[in-house]
């Protein structure tokens, strides 16, 4: 049963960093908006599905939300209680009242009464269920680079005897110690993950499939990192994060913990044995492990509920539109943070658009 439509001036979808600041951002020049959020929780990346010890892998001052810094006595790398403490305080500030359990199943743009229409499923717990209408001239998607847990197709996986879990589900490794953990993915999170278990006394091991950059806190790139099962590319940290979007590894311990031995490389995942007793490797050699938790990254989802989104979107759910033009489209139709430039990009993305729609409204 769908109940009545409710409308207003502009409707955001996500209430995560980018969802957040543009919600400020209205708020700040008086526009009325709505914010749909699937979630019972602002942030749900990081509330919901960030490990216990789980840092910002970039300096406070490229993921401050707009129009608030970290408070001065945070340190550089903000811990997860702090930034949820952040978020909450910015909620406060800033009068957001997000819309929680609506899943968005559609959002269209009306030709004829040039207005975006977004219907959405509840899933809030006790509500009984049902769909809710939602009307608005402008539509802003800010749902994320990150958000369906992507765990890619391996043979034999299914017949895996231990356990296998996406790094969203892991929250510590004080649960695997003496355990055997593999973890498949040698980004920020994934090398966060393997440090987290092997200070917790996890026999730990990390496919390194591709070339990487390791980096200090200090911005200082390891030298020669070879002998350590790893190879650095041929680009530097900074071509590649703007031409693939992949940041450089910043080191928050993991590098000593390979260096000594407490965790283990190993070179692509290949397959699971027919026994699902034994995961096999692209160099031939076999292992048995307890676990294997995916620090695999994303999908999106805008795609399956966003009509005629292949005039907004690629196929891999970022803007087709290159910065710093990203994140306006046509009809109204804003994203914020889909441009693979962070925290930081989402932020002044949200301040453009909620200055747009300020100009378009007042003429």
């Amino acid at each position: 049963m769908t109940t009545g439509v409710e409308q207003t001036v502009a409707i955001i979808v996500g209430a995560g960093p980018a969802g957040l600041s543009t919600a400020a951002s209205l708020h700040k020049l008086s526009i009325p908006y709505i914010l749909l959020e699937r979630e019972d929780c602002i942030a749900s990346l990081f509330n919901k599905k960030a490990f216990d010890r789980f840092h910002l892998h970039l300096p406070k001052r490229f993921c401050q939300l707009a129009h608030m810094p970290f408070p001065s006595n945070l340190p550089t790398f903000v811990p997860r209680a702090e930034l949820l403490k952040y978020y909450d305080d910015y909620a406060c500030r800033f009068e957001i009242k997000p819309k929680f359990g609506n899943l968005v199943k559609s959002a269209k743009y009306d030709e004829d009464r040039k207005i975006w229409k977004v219907e959405t499923k509840i899933v809030a717990d006790g509500d009984g269920g049902g769909f809710r209408c939602y009307e608005a001239r402008y539509l802003v998607v800010a749902t994320g680079e990150n958000c369906e847990p992507f765990i890619p197709e391996v043979d034999g996986l299914s017949e895996f005897k231990g356990e296998v879990i996406h790094s969203t589900r892991y929250k510590s490794g004080k649960k695997y110690e003496n355990k055997n953990v593999l973890v498949v993915g040698a980004g920020n999170s994934g090398m966060e993950v393997a440090h987290d278990l092997s200070e917790y006394g996890a026999k730990t091991s990390i496919v390194v499939r591709s070339p990487i950059h390791i980096i200090s806190k200090c911005k200082l790139m390891y030298g020669d990192i070879t002998k350590y099962g790893m190879q650095r590319p041929k680009e530097g940290p900074f071509l590649i994060k703007v031409r693939t979007n992949k940041y450089p590894v910043i080191d928050m311990g993991v590098f000593e913990n390979i260096k000594s031995g407490k965790i283990q490389v190993l070179p692509a995942l290949k397959s699971i044995n027919s026994g699902g007793d034994e995961v096999v490797f692209e160099n031939g050699k076999c292992y048995q492990f307890h676990t294997i938790i995916f620090a695999t990254g994303f999908k999106t989802s805008t795609l399956l509920w966003l009509q005629g989104n292949d005039c907004y979107f690629n196929k891999d759910g970022t803007s087709k539109a290159m910065f710093p033009n990203n994140w306006k489209g046509e009809n109204g139709f804003y994203c914020a943070g889909l441009a693979g430039t962070g925290l930081i990009g989402a932020a002044m993305d949200a301040q453009k658009i909620a200055d747009d729609i300020f100009n378009l409204i007042s003429t």
